[in-house]
């Protein structure tokens, strides 16, 4: 069961977005304010202080005539992430796991397009900033309502045999498998975060709810990130 958080609207929002430049999604610029209170359902006002925050810290620039930018790479280990080291994590558990849950669920493919990778991506799948990779959005649900929003970024060498159908109706490990990859080790990072405009429509919760965020990096056999 997730509560909501007893933050003010605006610090709510202003976590939502540093979690975001975290996550390199504004490095071609910031929506305007008008976009960002349509996005939260608040008023200019409340993301403008929202943003006086972000330029407090250091984290954006405004720059007359241009638009908003991140200035640093934010980092993470505030009070509100409570996250840990990234641990090995046993891929044969994994999948028996994964494979298990998907008997009880149901999934929703939102998004699976081809997109330039962001730095954190390219980063740990080991290729150029801005090389194509594929990434796939889904929504995990069961009879209750929905349970988890995956996001997913894979090379493209790896998916010529996997299209969109094949992604609501098996995991995307065991996908990957049956398409010949030989997986091997994965590293998996636990941490807090607070839903965003859009992963809290998915899920059916407030703006700001906290929710529980893993991050997965997954090796083939010869220890290729993939």
């Amino acid at each position: 069961m997730t509560a909501r958080l007893p933050l003010t609207k605006y610090h709510q929002i202003y976590l939502v977005l540093r979690e975001q430049l975290q996550e390199g999604r504004f490095a071609q610029g910031m929506p305007a304010e008008v976009e960002l209170a349509r996005q939260f359902g608040v008023g200019r006002v409340t993301v403008r202080h929202a943003m006086e925050q972000l330029v407090a810290e250091g984290l954006i620039v405004r720059i007359v005539g241009r638009g908003t930018f991140p200035k640093t790479s934010p980092r993470p280990g505030s009070p509100q992430e409570a996250q840990v080291q990234a641990q090995p994590t046993r891929l044969a558990g994994l999948m028996e796991n994964i494979v298990s849950a998907s008997r009880a669920t149901t999934v929703k493919v939102l998004d699976w397009r081809t997109v330039a990778a962001p730095e954190l991506v390219a980063a740990a799948l080991n290729v150029e900033v801005g090389s194509p990779v594929k990434k796939a959005v889904r929504r995990r649900s069961s009879r209750e309502g929905p349970l988890s929003h995956i996001t997913t970024y894979m090379p493209l060498d790896l998916l010529h045999q996997i299209s969109r159908r094949d992604l609501a109706g098996k995991p995307l490990l065991q996908l990957l498998e049956e398409s010949g990859v030989e997986l091997g080790r994965a590293q998996q990072t636990i941490s807090a975060r607070q839903a965003d405009a859009l992963v809290a429509q998915e899920l059916g919760v407030a703006i700001g709810t906290a929710l529980l965020a893993v991050r997965r990096l997954v090796f083939d056999a010869r220890d290729k990130p993939v």
